[in-house]
């Protein structure tokens, strides 16, 4: 099989196509053959390490935690699915050295989900990650959900910052789902009208208005929750908008640098932080966000395509290299790499 792999960590011209054997599926494993595999920026900064040169964790890593696929074969004692099951992927790389792009990926059963019947393999690859970590998101605040459905966060205000993003796409989608009113910031035109066709009710440009001034129109009692991508950046401006018990949930710190926290303001407030990371929250938390992604899925309620907020950028598998240099240097939409 042909499979994409790095030796040392450092740029994308790392990334080497090689022929591989297929082995067989090991107990509790199943055995994919890839159709799509999807990059996210862990997937780059995994790739990058420590610095240029240094020895990954296992002698040869495939990169990518994300795809969707076909069962090909599976080991002793799996149960969750079956040969020529249509599944999608996630965390397939997590501590294990094979990711996602290559043509078969051997990996734990429990990391693959049964696709409806109806859902595209785009986007089953488009899933894992910015799926996954939305969910996670959307299910901290302590006055709110912590399951999603129809229903579950009717009555609350989210804020999804940066909603032209893969994880801001799936925050709307799946905040709109479960009944909540979305209000999203993005930077410019074109990702507003991105973050409007993800279903968020309010986007405000905050280039071109006042965000905390426009957050108080539509929400002036304050907002329940903030999905939050930028948390230096959008330090004040969140403690500003978010009501009394509001929690604010970090994912990501884009454009980097720290910020500090006014204690007197967050303690008035009672305000919740929560910081996102979906390689440590723990079992429960995936199995919650695999169940209720499903029932979405299920709803068709995570389209994707530029007319569902999120362009694909294809590539072939043999231009891994050319779709991680894409996802690193910032792409708006997904990037998803053909296995043919």
């Amino acid at each position: 099989m042909r499979s994409i792999i790095y030796s040392e960590t450092g740029d994308p011209s790392v990334l080497r196509l090689v022929d591989r054997d297929v082995s067989e599926p090991g107990p509790g494993e199943v055995r994919v053959r890839v159709v799509v595999s999807g990059v996210n920026p862990t997937d780059w900064k995994f790739r990058v390490g420590s610095g240029d040169g240094a020895a990954p964790p296992f002698p040869e890593v495939t990169p990518n935690q994300d795809g969707a696929g076909v069962i090909d074969a599976v080991g002793e004692g799996v149960t969750n699915v079956a040969v020529g099951d249509r599944v999608w992927i996630y965390l397939a790389g997590h501590e294990r050295p094979t990711g996602t792009a290559q043509e078969y990926t051997n990996l734990p059963a429990d990391r693959v989900v049964r696709l409806p019947g109806g859902t595209s393999f785009d986007i089953g690859a488009s899933l894992g990650v910015p799926a996954m970590t939305a969910h996670r998101a959307l299910t901290v605040s302590e006055d709110g959900a912590e399951r999603l459905h129809p229903g579950a966060l009717a009555g609350k205000v989210v804020l999804v910052a940066g909603g032209a993003g893969a994880v801001g796409h799936a925050a709307i989608q799946l905040a709109r789902w479960a009944g909540a009113t979305v209000i999203t910031t993005v930077s410019s035109p074109a990702k507003a009208a991105l973050a409007t066709a993800s279903g968020a009710h309010h986007v405000i440009n905050y280039r071109d208005e006042d965000a905390a001034t426009a957050i108080a129109e539509v929400a002036p009692d304050g907002v329940d929750l903030v999905v939050e991508v930028a948390a230096a950046a959008n330090s004040r401006l969140n403690i500003d908008v978010v009501k009394p018990r509001g929690s604010i949930a970090i994912y990501a710190n884009d454009g980097g640098g720290g910020f500090t926290l006014d204690v007197r303001q967050n303690m008035i407030k009672n305000v919740r932080y929560q910081f996102v990371l979906l390689y440590t929250v723990g079992e429960a938390a995936l199995t919650a966000a695999v169940e209720d992604i499903t029932l979405a899925l299920v709803a068709e309620a995570l389209p994707v395509g530029e007319n569902a907020g999120l362009p694909l950028h294809r590539f072939p598998l043999a231009n891994t290299a050319d779709a991680h240099q894409a996802v690193q240097d910032g792409a708006v939409g997904k990037v998803l790499i053909d296995v043919p």
